[in-house]
């Protein structure tokens, strides 16, 4: 089951925001049902869907879930000043969805000619667009493309999208691919956690067993990111959680936490006190520089767990 934009003057419908994994079920599927919603953007790429393949349809015309804009917060406009100090002209930059990607996108104002290689966009880009700072012409791959799988934002943002040819819209297995990532010269990749302990280990998923989150895509853009010709890999998280008093730089991960990120493949660790360059560390070396971007009140008790876990005196 699916929703498309009406058909054009050839048949085809286009998956519009969302053609990520639906355009695979689309191939593989015995029958398609799909609602046919005027308010649907169609999106250029490997987004369309001819109407000969659709088994059943069902017209509705009802507005496509926005995503609501949040004002920044101190925290997250800290990280994103951080992280926008490594971004130079012309980087490809890959941005998740929340408060973190909008303040690095809201400290790039004053550059020039970068493009987009990413899993989603949303509102940010489409003012940066506007502004001219992004073009994608210094891009590698799909020059002078955004080049997504879906996309989520406000109505007027969808109403940008539609049959805009510099949106490009692809299946997941292929903008995920980091292989495919690794062929952006200056790929930029920023993503999430909700912790990482002090080997370097990233948790994104999960509170413990508890699942908060999917997967996504970080992996694969840390690993094409790393891949690329002067490419980065940033993970960003607040320092502390619940008003301060939980360090969300911790000595282990909780029992039953999954990894998400492994330490090896880890590049950049951002919080609101800093940037710890993980690559290439000892351990020794990773611990101390993760420590020193975690909040200043859990330092202390960090530096003893360090010693008391993994006899690392620091």
């Amino acid at each position: 089951m699916i929703t498309v934009s009406p058909p054009d003057g050839s048949g085809f419908c286009s998956l519009g925001v969302s053609v990520d994994y639906t355009k695979r079920a689309v191939e593989c599927a015995k029958v398609v049902i799909a609602e046919v919603n005027p308010t649907m953007p169609r999106t250029h790429g490997d987004s369309f869907v001819h109407v000969s393949d659709i088994h059943y349809i069902i017209e509705v015309d009802q507005p496509i879930y926005e995503l609501k804009k949040a004002g920044l917060t101190d925290v997250e406009i800290r990280i994103g000043k951080y992280i926008a100090g490594y971004i130079e002209d012309g980087c490809c930059l890959q941005l998740g969805i929340g408060g973190i990607p909008n303040a690095v996108l809201a400290n790039l104002n004053n550059f020039k000619e970068l493009g987009i290689h990413s899993e989603m966009i949303s509102d940010g880009v489409k003012d940066l667009v506007e502004k001219g700072v992004i073009t994608g012409k210094k891009k590698t791959l799909h020059k002078d493309k955004i080049v997504v799988c879906f996309l989520m934002g406000s109505r007027e943002f969808y109403k940008w999208v539609d049959d805009n040819p510099m949106i490009e819209t692809q299946p997941v297995d292929y903008t995920n691919d980091p292989y495919v990532i690794a062929q952006n010269r200056n790929m930029v990749s920023v993503n999430s956690a909700l912790e990482v302990d002090l080997l370097g280990q990233v948790c994104a998923e999960t509170i413990g067993p508890r699942h908060f989150s999917g997967v996504g895509g970080q992996v694969d853009f840390v690993r094409g990111a790393r891949l690329s010709e002067g490419g980065k890999a940033f993970i960003a998280l607040p320092s502390s959680a619940q008003g301060g008093e939980i360090s969300r730089i911790v000595p282990t991960l909780k029992e039953g936490a999954a990894v998400t990120t492994s330490r090896n493949t880890v590049d950049y660790v951002v919080t609101d006190y800093g940037v710890a360059a993980l690559r290439g560390k000892t351990v020794r070396e990773r611990m101390k520089t993760l420590i020193n971007v975690a909040h200043p009140k859990f330092r202390e008790e960090l530096e003893k767990k360090a010693f008391e876990i993994y006899h690392v005196l620091l």
